[in-house]
């Protein structure tokens, strides 16, 4: 065993000082699991630990620096390391504005929350890059460091502009949540009074700009009607970053079976959170409750349509079995237990957010050769 993976397991000893006894004496299962995700490692679809740093230590990393335990926090370094992470959307986070609302520093919040990740890829270089695209995350990954993407949470990042959208995706981000809690002038959100019907004439300019640039549309937090919109106007896959299946747990914020049906057409992929009311309409929510809203989407959308969102550092309870960043394998030795494949548990963990972000990248190849066409005709 290398210095490195001592140090590493000597860490996680350290977080986990009442698993330390059990480590070696895991059942086949979980070891099982933990060697699938070394050779398919997990792309996590949201992450909000930037916005634990604003909040906690006026955006400075010194103060929550995951290179040592963070007992406080979710995320760190180790635990990211013990949970088989090969790649992480950090989300920049910033309070949702709604219609109605005066005007408000939305857009210099995100660029300030864009900053902070880039702050974390200089200093976590040895542990993390920044990916800008489906090829940097498995270079990335395969030299052992965690591929990092930028995502907007909340169309109020954009106060409703397309060159700040253009801007923000210069600066790296890699996809935008449509709303957040509350709706957009263009767009209506799940939690919100419906005002438009889903997305309005610019709404549709927005997802359009989207796929012309290769940023992935997402569809966490958004209405049903907005789902179906963006559904109907993209050119392509889109992602939920972190939702749940609403026929399992009936909540405003998961996507309904008669979205899901429309994923196979789309390439999309719903990334299943782990928010425990998400998960669960009892408590306490469990790691098995999970696992069926995975065998739900499965169901009716089928195995290329599931990845993983867990919302660590965005939530204040925690689903018994995925309290932290390091559970991850604990989820895929549960679906190993109910018969999933070895390629499905790599489809799950990375190969289907990959595919729909090189979709992505495709349909912005395609625009950008349509613009192109008539100057090479010429």
């Amino acid at each position: 065993m290398s210095r490195v993976a001592i140090a590493l397991l000597l860490a996680t000893f350290a977080l986990f000082p009442a698993a330390r006894a059990a480590t070696f004496q895991d059942d086949p299962v979980l070891q099982r699991a933990r060697q699938l995700l070394g050779a398919t490692p997990v792309i996590d679809g949201h992450n909000d630990y930037p916005w634990a740093v604003r909040e906690n230590a006026d955006g400075d990393l010194t103060k929550l620096d995951i290179r040592r335990p963070q007992p406080s926090l979710m995320t760190d370094i180790a635990r990211l390391r013990a949970g088989g992470l090969g790649g992480q959307f950090w989300s920049v986070y910033v309070p949702a504005t709604g219609p109605d609302d005066p005007p408000a520093d939305a857009v210099t919040a995100t660029l300030e929350q864009i900053d902070l990740v880039h702050r974390m890829m200089d200093l976590y270089r040895d542990d993390m890059a920044l990916a800008l695209t489906a090829d940097d995350i498995d270079r990335i990954a395969a030299g052992g460091r965690i591929a990092s993407l930028i995502g907007m949470e909340g169309g109020h990042s954009i106060d409703s502009s397309l060159g700040v959208l253009r801007d923000m995706y210069r600066l790296g981000a890699r996809y935008m949540t449509l709303t957040h809690s509350l709706s957009t002038p263009w767009a209506d959100s799940a939690t919100d009074t419906a005002r438009l019907g889903g997305l309005s004439p610019f709404g549709e300019e927005v997802v359009r700009e989207m796929n012309r640039l290769g940023m992935l549309v997402d569809l966490s937090h958004v209405s049903p009607d907005t789902m179906a919109d963006a559904l109907r106007v993209t050119s392509a896959p889109v992602i939920f970053s972190h939702s749940s299946a609403r026929a399992v747990t009936d909540v405003p914020r998961n996507v309904p079976d008669e979205i899901l049906t429309r994923l196979p057409a789309n390439g999309g992929v719903v990334m299943v959170t782990f928010v425990p009311s998400f998960v669960s309409a009892d408590s306490p929510a469990t790691i098995d409750d999970v696992a069926d809203h995975i065998d739900h989407i499965r169901k009716v959308a089928g195995i290329d349509h599931i990845g993983l969102g867990g919302d660590f550092d965005g939530i204040t309870s925690v689903v018994q079995g995925l309290e932290d960043v390091s559970t991850y394998p604990a989820l895929v030795a549960e679906l190993l237990r109910r018969g999933y494949a070895d390629e499905d548990i790599a489809k799950i963990a990375r190969g289907n957010v990959l595919r729909a972000l090189r979709g992505a990248e495709a349909a912005a190849a395609r625009s950008a050769a349509e613009r192109d066409f008539p100057l090479r005709s010429q």
